[in-house]
């Protein structure tokens, strides 16, 4: 079992940077993959990124792809999500997740391929 707390979350204007981290209990952390989702007011929980055991592989929302990126330090028991150019649309609370399997895209950017969920964090940018 694996426990997550994100951290890192604030106000931003447009145009500014965020990195969230997500810290991870247990000393297996680098037996999971790792994944960050989002949700706005009103709007479902929707795929942000996520990236392999050791880092090798990642995936990317369509939407965040060249602004964001996903990294992990396998030694802090910690995965990061740098955040560029935020717009106001990235407006939501962060949550970090994990599970011990990857997969394909389909499978990876799914919420119920996740078996383990941290709290959130708030991400607000303004314009």
């Amino acid at each position: 079992q694996v426990q997550l707390v994100e951290s890192g979350g604030g106000l931003v204007q447009a145009g500014g940077s965020l990195r969230l981290s997500c810290a991870a209990s247990g000393r297996t952390f680098s037996s999971y993959v790792m994944g960050w989702f989002r949700q706005a007011p009103g709007k479902e929980r929707e795929f942000v990124a996520a990236i392999s055991w050791s880092g090798w592989s990642t995936y990317y929302a369509d939407s965040v792809k060249g602004r964001f990126t996903i990294s992990r330090d396998n030694a802090k028991n910690t995965v990061y999500l740098q955040m560029n150019s935020l717009k106001p649309e990235d407006t939501a609370v962060y949550y970090c997740a994990a599970d011990q399997n990857w997969g394909t895209r389909v499978q990876v950017t799914t919420l119920t391929h996740y078996r383990y969920w941290g709290q959130g964090t708030q991400v607000t940018v303004s314009s």
